[in-house]
């Protein structure tokens, strides 16, 4: 049976995941950096069947932008938007930077 919804991981999205990878790698193993890929893939897996589960981010919101989402996996925000039967992830960064500065580059920009 297929998925109801096809997920795809932007080019910066893609880049994102590469820069935790390596960043985790060098200063906590490799271990825990295949680890957290493997974690955050399935996470983005389960967008294929739950695409409307994430939470609209609240520096959005705040803006009455609505058709973003977000998945929480601390530290980790990961961003996406559902277009049809298709979602995109365009964003996976730290939450503790300053994500309304990002989201504004990597989204209204």
């Amino acid at each position: 049976m297929t998925a109801p919804f096809a997920v795809f991981l932007t080019a910066g999205a893609e880049a994102d995941l590469a820069d935790i990878h390596g960043w985790i790698a060098g200063h906590r193993g490799t271990d825990q950096a295949e680890a957290f890929l493997d974690h955050m893939l399935a996470r983005v897996e389960s967008l294929e069947r739950f695409p409307n589960c994430g939470s609209v981010p609240a520096e959005l919101d705040t803006l009455g932008i609505r058709e973003f989402r977000q998945m929480g996996e601390q530290p980790y925000r990961l961003i996406y938007r559902v277009f049809g039967d298709h979602v995109f992830v365009l964003l996976i960064a730290d939450g503790r930077r300053d994500f309304r500065s990002l989201i504004e580059r990597r989204l209204l920009g």
